[in-house]
């Protein structure tokens, strides 16, 4: 348990950073392509402050995936040992053909704005975001596999690869990819709003904060309805590979014919049951079988099945950030349409949300691991028999509560320099406008 919440404490503050990345380095493109076009300095200034905060993601991001990636070894030997014939190469293919080209052309971005061509710094920039998104495929391909694993056989207990195209494009991995990409966008999008309401609220009245607010906002609302029907879609693939998970997900104890959708409910995992529950009659059936009357299978119809509690949780809190995001985008579209400014109430929303797609991200990602137990990789490798047999409690447990404490320092500390950056970035256009 102390090996889980270890490696569970690392990936939710290493996931923090390539959720913003991921979507942040194709906005950065749009502003530079937009300057490209118009030769308007608006969108180079909102370019150059955006830049810094993506430099900082990345950073981060690449210290904490190196911790996590040395855990693979210390605390779960039997992962490598077990799949490591197809792990290993998925995340070899990760730094080789994504990792290594950000990198490299992350330090054009930066530093080369003033030393190479424009063509080739907007060049460096779509690198750089072609990098990122491969980079990502790569992981969820890994993680997607682990989900739903497909084209390889087990000899001697070790799996080895029979189809690299089946691993590549297993079952789960469209759905998965689509689901986390577009979240990223959602977290980018609320995150350069917030930043950018905040700015506002500060008495800066350059047009880059309100453009990048407008963008941000904009992008939330295209972002939001295609995250509902994704989510849709990646619901029915998990009800047909993993229907443990979605009965879990639901509070389904039993089978149930015409299944209601629990809004709200108590549940407990060890009387398995719930209490006070909020319902929808028919609801979880017609969204997941698109019936009426379909079939959705309990939890107590299997014989390996994940904790209920912390996946109907983190289900419904993501769920709820989701529409609430929807609602605060509409919100604020309509009044940049109506009378081009946000209110201040609205404003001040928006800073309250700025890292929200952080906290949605992160529910999201505990329903897929935590829903994807008692198995490591699923149906294949149970998680107790990954886990290292030779290493004490009390060293697991002195190293988890390192690494929760420069974890929470590091947290704060970049929230703290993010919304720093953005009063430099007001003081400096007071100064100038002075």
């Amino acid at each position: 348990m102390l090996a889980r919440i270890q490696f569970a404490a690392n990936i939710t503050f290493h996931i923090l950073f390539p959720t913003i990345t991921i979507a942040m380095c194709w906005c950065l493109l749009f502003f530079k392509v937009r300057y490209n076009q118009t030769k308007k300095e608006v969108w180079m200034e909102i370019y150059r402050f955006w830049v810094k905060i993506f430099a900082l993601c990345f950073a981060l991001g690449v210290v904490t995936g190196i911790t996590m990636s040395f855990q693979f070894g210390t605390n779960w030997p039997g992962f490598m040992a077990t799949v490591g014939n197809i792990a290993g190469p998925l995340l070899a293919y990760e730094v080789l053909v994504a990792f290594f080209m950000e990198a490299t052309f992350l330090g054009v971005m930066l530093f080369g704005m003033k030393r190479v061509s424009n063509k080739i710094h907007t060049l460096a920039t779509v690198l750089v975001a072609v990098g990122t998104s491969l980079s990502a495929f790569w992981i969820i391909v890994l993680d997607s596999w682990m989900q739903t694993p497909v084209g390889f056989e087990m000899i001697n207990g070790v799996a080895h690869a029979t189809s690299w195209f089946e691993i590549i494009f297993n079952p789960s991995m469209p759905y998965r990819l689509s689901h986390m990409l577009v979240a990223s966008f959602l977290t980018s999008a609320f995150l350069i709003s917030g930043i950018s309401a905040y700015r506002i609220l500060r008495k800066d009245s350059s047009p880059s904060a309100k453009l990048a607010l407008k963008f941000g906002v904009y992008l939330a609302l295209i972002a939001m309805p295609l995250q509902v029907f994704l989510g849709d879609l990646h619901g029915i693939n998990t009800l047909h590979h993993q229907p443990a998970k979605v009965a879990a997900m639901e509070g389904i104890w039993e089978t149930e014919n015409g299944a209601d959708l629990r809004l709200f409910a108590i549940v407990s995992d060890k009387e398995q049951k719930n209490s006070m529950e909020i319902k929808i009659p028919n609801g979880a059936s017609w969204i997941l079988t698109h019936k009426a009357d379909g079939e959705i299978q309990g939890v107590n119809s299997f014989e390996n099945h994940p904790p209920v509690a912390p996946l109907f949780y983190s289900f419904r809190i993501m769920v709820g950030l989701g529409f609430t995001m929807l609602f605060v985008a509409c919100i604020c579209a309509f009044q940049l349409r109506k009378g081009g400014n946000v209110s201040k109430l609205m404003l001040w929303i928006l800073v309250g949300m700025t890292f929200s797609g952080w906290v949605a991200t992160i529910a999201g990602w505990y329903v897929t691991e935590i829903g994807r137990q008692p198995y490591l990789v699923y149906g294949v490798l149970k998680t107790i028999d990954a886990v290292a047999q030779n290493i004490s409690s009390s060293m697991i447990g002195t190293t988890l509560a390192m690494y929760l404490i420069l974890y929470t320092v590091l947290l704060i500390a970049f929230i703290s320099v993010v919304f720093y950056m953005a009063r430099r970035e007001v003081e400096a256009k007071t100064v100038i406008n002075k």
